[in-house]
């Protein structure tokens, strides 16, 4: 008598959890995941709207007679483009991209184009997901394989750019898939910014548009001083930590695997995910560009928010009808612009003179040093595999003995052999007319 009791008040308490669980569900919004995040600045994110833009332009066939016009005064001039690659040109290995030299801002760019729906090509590349070990962390094997096919195809290029004009700085960006081969590209060039003109790694930096998760945490934080990633409100993939082929079959009922997703990542420790050194992530520092609001509706004045978080870096996913038109380029080049309009109205109001803005400037890199060392030193804490202090040698692994660990915390929770290594010189075979420096060796 008193099981057949019980168990009526079991099926409550369980009807109570899930019901508990399904409205803090709905109650969570993009915005708690950067609630305590600064308030970026338009100095650090005046790049962004016009980067969106030269990746727009890797869809034009013709950039002197756009179909998609920007607005006046913000198009590419087509004199000062370097080239332009399609799918021919790369046999389908990565995706279309484009080297723009922007005079105006002292900036050689490569911009990448996202996921074509049509090309088999680029469902390959993403499918292609078993992890890949790169400098003591993880890899998606595939957009690592594209990103090394745009860097053995364009290292002559770059590396004449870089030495003619030693002022530039070299900017890689990309959207959704593009985002991705273009982060890994970029831990490409600063592992062998050596042969590129011996470029200094302040010089390198990368902006991930709508960024894949494609690197492990250890990874994503330690290049984070290279590396942006920018989200819109309530973007999927970041969030996204299924394996890749299950979005693709699933992709005419997203919603469902979304909160098949969702009710997965609510029985995972956030401990437990971190302590994964498998699990990829959404690269370098993020910006999250906010928007709206819980039980609003429209869209409100867009803010940026910014940090270098280890712990909660968009491990939730937002039940959120704007989960994919959030993903758009389009979008984003838009609402960024309108946030950077917003925060030049605001400087311009406070009428900080030129002096002051220099100070400001010098005083935002300090902030984003020490941001950065601290969530190298969380990441430490809490023991991630295979991360490590900040050293005078920068933050990858070049001297052990001068990494700021000792030998022992260094290998703590690490499960890397060293067989099976595959060198510079095994890729360069892809590529023998690229000259590339083996600096560091990947290890499967």
């Amino acid at each position: 008598m008193s099981i057949l009791c019980g168990l009526p008040l079991l099926e409550c308490v369980y009807c109570l959890a899930c019901a508990r669980w399904a409205w803090k569900r709905c109650l969570y919004s993009a915005g708690h995941d950067s609630e305590t995040w600064d308030l970026a600045t338009a100095e650090e994110f005046e790049p962004v709207p016009r980067l969106c833009r030269y990746i727009l332009a890797v869809y034009e066939d013709d950039l002197r007679h756009p179909l998609w016009e920007p607005p006046q005064g913000y198009g590419i001039n087509p004199d000062w483009l370097i080239m332009k690659r399609t799918y021919e040109d790369t046999h389908g290995q990565a995706p279309p991209y484009l080297m723009y030299l922007d005079h105006d801002h002292a900036d050689i760019v490569l911009a990448i184009r996202g996921l074509n729906m049509a090309k088999e090509s680029d469902y390959a590349l993403l499918l292609d997901n078993k992890k890949r070990n790169f400098d003591e962390g993880y890899v998606h094997n595939g957009l690592l394989k594209a990103a090394e096919c745009v860097f053995n195809s364009e290292y002559d290029i770059l590396k004449e750019l870089v030495e003619k004009y030693p002022n530039y700085k070299l900017t890689f960006t990309g959207h959704s898939l593009g985002s991705g081969v273009a982060a890994l590209l970029t831990m490409l060039v600063v592992q062998n910014r050596y042969g590129l003109g011996n470029i200094d790694r302040k010089r390198i930096r990368c902006f991930a548009i709508a960024p894949a998760r494609c690197m492990s945490l250890n990874l994503a934080v330690r290049y984070a001083d290279v590396i942006n990633s920018v989200v819109l409100q309530d973007d999927f993939l970041p969030r996204t930590a299924t394996p890749l082929e299950d979005i693709f079959k699933s992709l005419f009922c997203l919603p469902c695997l979304l909160c098949l997703r969702c009710m997965i990542d609510t029985c995972i420790p956030e401990t437990k995910k971190l302590k994964d050194p498998r699990r990829l992530y959404s690269p370098g520092r993020l910006y999250h560009i906010v928007e709206r609001k819980p039980f609003r509706c429209g869209r409100f004045p867009p803010i940026v928010k910014t940090a270098v978080p280890v712990d909660g870096r968009f491990e939730h996913i937002v039940l959120s009808c704007n989960a994919t038109s959030d993903h758009a380029i389009i979008w984003i080049e838009r609402e960024a612009e309108r946030a950077l309009e917003l925060m030049r109205e605001k400087d311009d109001g406070l009428q900080v003179p030129p002096e002051q803005r220099m100070e400001r400037q010098e005083s935002l890199a300090r902030e984003h040093s020490e941001q950065y060392n601290a969530a190298l030193r969380r990441a430490v804490s809490l023991a991630i595999p295979h991360a490590f202090l900040p050293t005078q040698y920068g933050t990858f692994d070049q001297d052990t003995e001068n990494s700021g660990i000792s030998a022992g915390d260094a290998s703590a929770g690490s499960s890397v052999t060293h067989k099976d290594k595959e060198s510079w010189d095994e890729c360069k075979q892809l590529n023998p007319n690229a000259k590339v420096f083996r600096i560091h060796d990947f290890h499967i």
